[in-house]
């Protein structure tokens, strides 16, 4: 009787399917895996923002001295810092230095890898030393290109309202 040899491995047509199968899953599950990164970096961004909020308050107190967030579009860069508005630059590189008196207590730089954009109907706010109200009050808009965004409404006392358009972000409230 002849003896049987058995077979090891997997047969060509066993592969390709189980190739085929899981590039079918990976398609699927990428555009849901893109949303997830996009509401992560969204949420990143803006409780960032929301915090450098607070701290150019806190430290408007804590120093007895009057604290600014400027915002500097063309460069994509804010900065906290103390003195006038245009004591205070950001370079192209992100990079933040100030002149005079001032001086600098955070800058962000905004990257635009992110796909991220910020948006605001103020360039500067300024936080009193007295009792933490700001002037003037403003809307900061960090928005995704989605079309998701995180609203961040500074009222005259100085204090930060966030929500979503349509509540589009979860943990936020309708705006």
């Amino acid at each position: 009787m002849p003896r049987t040899r058995s077979q090891n491995g997997f047969t060509l047509v066993e592969a390709a399917l189980v190739t085929t199968l899981t590039a079918i899953a990976a398609s699927l599950a990428a555009p849901g895996l893109q949303g997830a990164l996009t509401l992560r970096r969204l949420d990143g961004a803006a409780t960032e923002l929301a915090a450098n909020l607070q701290l150019a308050r806190s430290e408007a107190v804590a120093r007895n001295r009057a604290v600014r967030l400027s915002w500097h579009a063309a460069q994509r860069c804010y900065v906290v810092h103390t003195g006038a508005v245009d004591q205070c630059v950001c370079s192209d590189d992100g990079s933040a230095s100030c002149s005079g008196d001032a001086l600098l207590l955070k800058s962000v730089a905004w990257e635009a890898a992110g796909g991220l954009a910020l948006q605001s109907n103020t360039t500067s706010m300024l936080f009193d030393p007295l009792h933490g109200t700001a002037s003037p009050t403003a809307t900061w808009h960090v928005s995704a290109a989605d079309g998701r965004a995180v609203h961040h409404v500074v009222n005259v006392m100085g204090r930060v309202r966030s929500c979503s358009p349509l509540a589009a972000v979860p943990g936020l409230r309708a705006c």
